[in-house]
């Protein structure tokens, strides 16, 4: 008896031995290091064992270092259009009948006869950037560069540089820029798929202006859709972000989210806040959307963007009871099955549920969107769907938007953002003309609405050249950026109501 209490105080000696251990080393942990759990969700308090390990405040100050020098300061400049080119669609207030009218034609030549000052090019937006390829490829966001008559570049050195744009995309806010420097500062590609929720990360930018900014956080959720989140309309174009706490503000977007290796993760692009600056969340694009997207703009010109032809909805509670579906809870439940797509290849019908496409999981709208953007027209992908409780598996060839596998390729005539359609023999007779073409669906970023042109605008003659057809457009275009004269369409036409105009449009980058 007395051996077995002698036996047990040994053993409450060394568990308390072991606690008290524990204690002190909690007590006495360096600053600087964090525990980081295993795989099981099991902290230990001793040397790190399987997934295990402590993070060092080196590991933060080395990802710093090796990722700095990779992140640019983007600024945008535009000149601003006076208010009578706005008003009037570019002609001269002052050769409107009108003015003669009211203050008579010895006033309108006064006006003339007086210089006028040109308005100067002025600051419209901040962001940053980050360097993908040592001879100066620049990924941000198209948000950033979007309106910009000038792009400028900061390097973490200070050095300035003017940018050109290789191309954008609006329905992922990304856009490829270049500047003339050599053996610049590359951020490596890492593999954004690869992240866990939990994970910590550093956000690199240029936030409010202050150049060169790194922040931390980890990352709080993956494929988030912010409109669905937070219930709002939908904010257009593809939504499966990377969520972090990282602190994120003004002047960030385009800037990069690493890891601790210092690798590029993700393109730091939006946060969520009622007050305009941070407020706990922030989103990056992820790498495996940014890389696609920006691989196709070089290749290209613009994103082989594949389609897999279904219209559909992601699986709720709510239509999971309504359907009476079995199999699954999450998903993407197909409404509606195109003709000629991958999508009827592939046999899918609706009422299918899509759980996973290319051995990527579709869970939600923004999965399902991530995983899409990550394929090309003439990717085969497996698609693996529940149909009446069964799980199913099929292959189909991914299409693009034409029903086909083609290459697609930017046509730099849309950088002038119109459409255009003839004028009817009625009109032609009312403003005296027996020629034109008309302007309609005017994007407010293309190359007509920037220089003051209006919907309804009728071209009657590009460069002195007759213009009665679309195709007359695009061969003066063609041949007027094939001259190595200075590259401007210089427009003259005439708007419904009869007011003519005259546009200068520049074609130069």
């Amino acid at each position: 008896m007395k051996k077995e209490i002698i036996t047990s105080a040994i053993a409450c000696a060394a568990l308390i031995a072991s606690v008290t251990a524990l204690v002190v080393r909690a007590d006495n942990a360096r600053p600087d290091t964090f525990l980081v759990s295993n795989s099981s969700g099991n902290s230990s308090q001793t040397a790190p064992q399987g997934n295990a390990r402590f993070i060092s405040q080196e590991e933060f100050i080395r990802a710093a270092e090796q990722t700095v020098n990779g992140v640019v300061s983007v600024k945008s400049f535009a000149t601003p259009q006076s208010r009578r080119q706005q008003q009037y669609g570019g002609g001269d207030f002052y050769d409107d009948p009108l003015f003669d009218f009211f203050f008579g034609p010895q006033q309108r030549r006064r006006q003339q006869q007086q210089p006028r000052e040109e308005p100067k090019q002025q600051q419209i937006g901040l962001g940053s950037g980050v360097i993908i390829s040592p001879d100066g490829y620049i990924v941000t966001n198209n948000h950033v560069i979007a309106d910009a008559e000038r792009l400028e570049v900061t390097l973490n050195d200070n050095r300035n540089f003017n940018a050109t744009v290789v191309g954008s995309d609006p329905d992922t806010d990304l856009a490829l820029i270049k500047i003339d420097a050599p053996d610049l500062h590359v951020i490596p590609m890492g593999n954004s798929e690869d992240l866990k929720v939990g994970e910590w990360v550093l956000a690199v930018g240029n936030p409010f202006g202050f150049t060169s900014t790194v922040t931390s956080g980890i990352v709080s959720a993956k494929a988030r859709n912010i409109s669905s989140s937070v219930g709002e309309p939908s904010r257009g174009g593809i939504e499966s972000y990377i969520q972090t706490d990282a602190a994120v503000n003004r002047g960030n977007s385009g800037g990069a989210l690493v890891n601790l290796k210092g690798e590029l993760v993700g393109i730091n692009t939006a946060i969520y806040s009622q007050t305009g600056t941070y407020a706990g969340c922030s989103f990056a694009i992820p790498t495996s959307i940014v890389q696609k997207v920006v691989n196709d703009i070089h290749s290209f010109g613009t994103v082989q963007r594949a389609y897999l032809g279904i219209a559909f909805r992601e699986l709720t509670p709510e239509l999971v009871s309504e359907k009476g579906i079995k199999g699954t809870t999450s998903g993407i439940y197909v409404q509606e099955v195109n003709d000629r797509t991958a999508a009827r290849q592939a046999g899918l019908q609706p009422g299918d549920v899509i759980v996973s496409l290319g051995k990527k999981p579709t869970r939600s709208t923004a999965e399902m969107q991530e995983a899409i953007t990550s394929f090309s027209p003439g990717d085969e992908v497996e698609i693996v769907f529940y149909r009446e409780g069964k799980k199913h598996t099929a292959k189909a060839t991914l299409r693009n938007s034409k029903g086909d596998v083609s290459i697609t390729r930017a046509d730099n005539e849309t950088s002038l953002g119109a459409a255009f359609a003839g004028i009817d023999e009625s009109m032609a007779r009312s403003l005296g003309i027996s020629h034109g073409v008309a302007v309609t669906e005017l994007d407010k970023e293309g190359r007509f609405a920037k220089s003051g042109m209006r919907d309804g605008f009728i071209i009657l003659s590009i460069n002195g050249n007759r213009v009665s057809s679309a195709d007359d457009i695009k061969s003066l275009y063609k041949a007027i950026t094939k001259s190595a004269d200075e590259k401007v369409m210089f427009i003259s036409g005439i708007y419904p109501t009869g007011k003519a105009a005259y546009y200068a449009v520049p074609l130069d980058d």
